[in-house]
């Protein structure tokens, strides 16, 4: 089977997220009513899924995917660490995946809390979890600096957007695997933000697609 393009990827993820939020859903993400037999031999995911642990955001459903058909890391802020950076080399070179999408979504509780630590310190805060907040902080700081720290709403939706551009930006230009399948086999990464309240997802910096 030839490898998807990147842009063809893009498509069916809009076609799928579309049928999402209309409620006309083709697929069956109930594994109990899919043929996982059928992909024992090998897999061949059309993109590589960079995604939020939110349990309101399963990338599989919003867009509409089944098994097989998405290559999918989830971390809380859908940050870029290296065994992100790791994953995402495996399935683009191994399966020959030509679409990574780093997708964030509204209201995101670790942007939240990032936003909430930097105004407000903990002490003897975890370790593990000021790992998570170390790596959201470079996308909102400036932001805290700016007129938006007196609207948390709009505050918090920019940070979303710019804590998914940091992230794009990494797996573009922090991997040399990555950057010489960019440069040679026609790999692309975007951002995308879902929406919690519509269902819809926005894909943006995309014109080294369309």
């Amino acid at each position: 089977m030839p490898i998807l393009s990147a842009r063809d990827a893009l498509e069916q993820l809009r076609e799928g997220n579309r049928r999402f939020v209309s409620g006309t859903q083709i697929r069956d993400t109930n594994p109990g009513h899919s043929p996982p037999a059928e992909l024992e031999k090998g897999q061949e995911p059309l993109a590589i899924i960079l995604g939020c642990s939110d349990s309101r955001v399963p990338a599989e459903i919003v867009f509409d995917q089944g098994l097989g058909d998405l290559f999918v890391i989830r971390v809380a802020g859908n940050v870029v660490a290296p065994s992100q950076v790791g994953s995402v080399e495996f399935a683009s070179a191994r399966f020959g995946t030509r679409l990574v999408v780093v997708l964030g979504h509204s209201q995101c509780g670790a942007i939240m809390a990032t936003l909430e630590e930097l105004q407000q310190p903990t002490q003897n805060q975890s370790k593990n979890l000021r790992s998570i907040v170390d790596r959201v902080r470079p996308s909102v700081e400036r932001l805290l600096e700016s007129d938006l720290k007196h609207d948390l709403d709009a505050l918090v939706e920019r940070a979303v957007r710019a804590n998914v551009g940091v992230s794009v930006d990494h797996l573009r230009h922090g991997s040399e695997i990555l950057e010489q399948l960019i440069q040679n086999e026609g790999l692309r990464v975007v951002g995308a933000e879902y929406s919690l309240e519509t269902g819809e997802v926005d894909f943006f910096d995309c014109a080294q697609i369309d």
